[in-house]
């Protein structure tokens, strides 16, 4: 699916669930866009088949859950690599998530969580394992997310509501 091929009952139903997935039911995306609770249902399968909603997941507040370090770990991973090495980054315990960087000399952001510094060393020792070079490395204080606001129909100004038999 390309972009032209999202339209704004599509983006409201993501902004919906990025919003609050778990507590949002079709019924209540249906009433939100003018549509029918079918029609939002169909939308969100296509939605899924064609990878634009990869999956749902808890938003973890790991410091509570006793994990208080969050580490962005910046690497140097060789062009060719960079984009193989994901997975078996994302494989390495204490690790949640990995994002492939296209324009400067550190080329992955690694996150790391754990209870302490010996939860890290041992990240960046299986980084250095697999040729990939720790360039820095920042602790973070807060993370908090939001919904991507160019889904939200109402603060783009246009109406979500659409032809109920529309898929």
């Amino acid at each position: 699916m390309d972009n032209g091929a999202i339209d704004d009952v599509d983006r409201a139903i993501l902004y919906a669930l990025q919003e609050d997935a778990r507590n949002t039911s079709s019924g209540d995306i249906a009433e939100r866009t003018g549509t029918s609770d079918s029609t939002v249902r169909k939308r969100i399968r296509r939605l899924e088949s064609d990878g634009v909603i990869k999956g749902y997941s808890a938003s973890v507040d790991y410091q509570r859950s006793g994990y208080p370090l969050r580490m962005l770990l910046y690497c140097t991973a060789s062009i060719p690599e960079r984009g193989e090495l994901v997975s078996d980054v994302l494989d390495i315990n204490g690790v949640v998530s990995v994002q492939e960087l296209v324009t400067g000399e550190q080329n992955l952001l690694v996150t790391v969580v754990g209870e302490s510094d010996d939860d890290i060393t041992p990240v960046a020792q299986a980084l250095l394992d697999m040729g990939v070079t720790v360039a820095d490395e920042v602790l973070v204080r807060t993370h908090e997310t939001t919904p991507f606001g160019e889904f939200d129909v109402g603060r783009r100004g246009g109406e979500a509501g659409g032809d109920e038999g529309s898929d």
